[in-house]
Formats: C-alpha cells, sequence, structure tokens
C-alpha cells in the first residue's frame, strides 16, 4: 500500500515537473553528507561541535602539563624520600592517571552520542520535506548518490533539498533565514515520508577530542624507587 500510494503521488506531479524544466526520473539521489553539512542546521550543529572540541582540546592540554610538571616534582623527591613512601606516592599519581583518563573517555563518548543524537534529529525532521520534493519531481525514491555508478540525467536533489531545508527548518534552533516562504503543506492522505538516520556519525571534519600531544598523556607511569 505504501509503494502504491507513492506511486499515485508521482503520477500526479511530473507534467508540473517537465514544465520547471527538472528532469522527470522515478529514482531520485541525494548526498546525505553534502545535504547535512551544506544546510544552516548542518552547519550549527558542526560549529558547536567544534567550539565544544576546542574547549576540550584546551582542557585536556591543561591536564597534561599539570600532570608533567607532577610527575617532574615527584621524580625530585625519588631521592629524598624512602622508598616505601615514594612508592606510595607514585601509585596514588597513577591513580590519579587512570581516572582522567577514564573520565576523558567518558566525555569522548558523550561527544560521540552528542553527534549521533544531533544528526538523527536531522534526518528525522526532514523526512516530509523531502517526500514533497519526490513528489513535486514526479519521482517514487531517493537513493544516496555514493550507492550510484553512473546516471544518464542530472537527479540530485541535494542543492533542492538544501535550500527547502534552510527555508522551513532554517539553522533547527529557531533561526530562520530572512524572506522564507512559506512551508509546503502536505499531500492530502500521502504517507508520512521518514529518511532513516545514518549508521555511523557522518564525517564534520571535527574530532569530538584530539590529542595534541604532549609528554604525559593519561597512563604515564611513575616507576618506584629501584625498578
Amino acid at each position: 500500500m505504501l509503494r502504491l500510494a507513492l506511486v499515485l503521488a508521482a503520477l500526479a506531479t511530473p507534467a508540473q515537473a517537465q514544465q520547471l524544466g527538472e528532469v522527470v526520473s522515478p529514482i531520485l539521489t541525494l548526498d546525505r553528507e553534502a545535504l547535512f553539512s551544506g544546510t544552516l542546521y548542518g552547519k550549527r550543529v558542526n560549529a558547536e561541535l567544534e567550539a565544544a572540541s576546542n574547549l576540550l582540546a584546551a582542557e585536556t592540554r591543561r591536564i597534561e602539563a599539570e600532570l608533567e610538571a607532577e610527575e617532574r616534582a615527584l621524580t625530585e623527591q625519588r631521592a629524598t624520600l624512602p622508598a616505601a613512601e615514594f612508592r606510595a606516592l607514585a601509585d596514588a599519581f597513577d591513580d590519579k592517571v587512570q581516572a582522567l583518563r577514564e573520565e576523558r573517555e567518558r566525555t569522548q563518548d558523550a561527544a560521540v552520542r552528542q553527534i549521533e543524537a544531533a544528526q538523527a534529529d536531522f534526518f528525522n525532521r526532514i523526512g516530509p520535506i523531502l517526500g514533497q520534493l519526490v513528489r513535486e519531481r514526479g519521482a517514487v525514491m531517493i537513493l544516496d548518490r555514493r550507492a550510484i555508478l553512473l546516471t544518464a540525467a542530472d537527479v540530485d536533489i541535494t542543492r533542492a533539498a538544501i535550500a527547502r531545508i534552510d527555508a522551513e527548518l532554517g539553522d533547527g534552533d529557531g533561526n530562520l533565514p530572512g524572506d522564507d516562504p512559506a512551508p509546503v503543506p502536505a499531500v492530502p492522505g500521502a504517507p508520512v515520508d521518514t529518511i532513516p538516520a545514518p549508521d555511523a556519525p557522518l564525517d564534520t571534519g571535527t574530532e569530538p577530542d584530539a590529542d595534541e600531544g604532549s609528554g604525559t598523556t593519561p597512563g604515564t607511569e611513575v616507576a618506584p624507587d629501584g625498578e
């Protein structure tokens, strides 16, 4: 029934698409990564993630500098402290480093989940918009352009989709571009349009947590005296 409804909706619009000078094809293509990064919505999400990544990297550098200084101070005490006392201090330092490593891993995991949630919300919200484009073009489906080796006509709608999404969703945070057209009303009786979110986060060009080398990293162990 879903396929039949899509076909019937498509048959109602090919003449309109031809009048607009657009290619009429039952199959359209779309670049998912370019769609996300090219919209105001995706640009906002990527900018927020980049800012968070930069803060995390700065915090990482600060922690590593503190650990280096603490390690040097501890090493300097090796010659003046009894072996048992030095071992206790070294073990406490190693425990601290391990705790920081675990905290950092949790922060990194949270950043990845944030990316996945933002992308899933984006693709959930654009389903009806893409469905409207499909009906306007007289098509019945959209395929990921990366899965297409060759096409006989220009059936990619990435740019058109970006323009429509920007007009209807803006940056996804309540901010719309000026002089936006009113959202296109859904076709009565048309099926709910959905697009599955990607299985893995899209390449946003930023890393949630970047190690920017320093001498001491979480996991460094201070060798007890005599070892």
